[in-house]
């Protein structure tokens, strides 16, 4: 198993400390609790319908000619990779570990990319994958650069794949609108703009013959009725989607400046999380997590993922976590 944040319960064994103890940053899901709205029962006893227009309010929402409801966009990935006959895959790295991994186990030659390395490793390639904004990094690629990309693919009947899960709050660098052309696939996600990741729904966009396809390989009913229900609602609140903008571009930005402030500069963020590199990051993590706070750490990287805090006094928290953790003997 890949390792991924939120293994809350896996923390409070390691550090003997119990789970309510815990101030748990280790993901860039939303801090807010989306407002869920009552479900009638009938949802609970019925299979789900696929009439209820999920796909075109997610298109309209997203700005996609087309959308495919799926189990969060981890089924997606595990899926998307079963459509290809066996091609030459390039992951742009460091990234997301599940897309590496589901293409490799799907019987694909998978390599490492790096950013200045794509322009000549392209034409060797048959699929480019790259997330963006790029999880931990949280680097931001130009809409015209990725376009440059698909076009060459498309134009040997090979695929980019964009997972977009943090793009929600900032989604003019989308390119949900360009969807429409063939070999190019965007994934999003309710789970972290929205924070319901333990609904498990997201949406593929692409044009309609790769979605028709994709539907097939997941069967019937991939989605539950109380998620369609669920992520229906979300999607048409528009006036919730702008303060949750607002709150988590002001959240990111406070985060970065408490950070600086900590004398952890010279970062990148998004939306819904920061990241630093550090030559201490192991023992950074050590230190706050000794404090009941829980980050990410990506060791290879030597770097850290903060999530957002919510309350003031998670705030506070984090202020005193990180004070105690920078002055603390290396």
């Amino acid at each position: 198993m890949l390792e991924h944040g939120g293994r809350l319960r896996e923390a409070a064994r390691r550090f003997n400390r119990p789970v309510e103890q815990w101030l748990d940053l280790s993901t860039g899901i939303s801090p807010f609790a989306w407002p869920i709205p009552a479900l009638p029962q009938s949802i609970w006893q019925r299979l789900p319908e696929t009439d209820d227009n999920l796909s075109g309010v997610a298109g309209d929402y997203y700005g996609a000619p087309a959308a495919l409801p799926v189990a969060g966009s981890q089924a997606a990935i595990q899926a998307l990779p079963l459509l290809r006959a066996p091609s030459r895959v390039g992951v742009l790295e460091p990234t997301y570990a599940e897309h590496a991994d589901a293409w490799r186990r799907a019987g694909h030659a998978v390599r490492s990319v790096q950013l200045d390395d794509v322009a000549d490793v392209l034409p060797q390639l048959d699929v480019l994958l790259a997330v963006n904004p790029n999880n931990p990094t949280a680097q931001l690629l130009t809409t015209e650069q990725l376009l440059k990309w698909h076009a060459e693919l498309a134009s040997r009947g090979g695929w980019l794949l964009v997972d977009e899960a943090f793009m929600d709050v900032t989604p003019e660098h989308s390119l949900a609108s360009f969807t429409d052309r063939e070999g190019l696939i965007v994934l999003r996600s309710l789970g972290k703009f929205f924070g319901l990741a333990g609904l498990r729904l997201g949406f593929v966009l692409a044009a309609p013959a790769l979605l028709g396809q994709l539907e097939k390989a997941l069967g019937p009913w991939a989605v539950s009725g109380p998620a369609r229900a669920v992520g229906l609602a979300a999607l048409l609140d528009a006036s919730t989607q702008q303060l949750w903008r607002y709150r988590l571009k002001t959240a990111s930005e406070r985060l970065d400046a408490l950070l600086i402030q900590a004398g952890l500069s010279g970062g990148a963020g998004c939306g819904l999380f920061q990241w630093r590199e550090s030559e201490r990051a192991e023992r950074l993590y050590l230190n706050l997590a000794g404090q009941g706070v829980l980050v990410r750490l990506f060791p290879a990287l030597n770097g850290l993922r903060f999530g957002l805090p919510h309350h003031q006094r998670d705030w506070e928290r984090v202020e005193q976590a990180l004070n105690t953790s920078m002055r603390a003997p290396q």
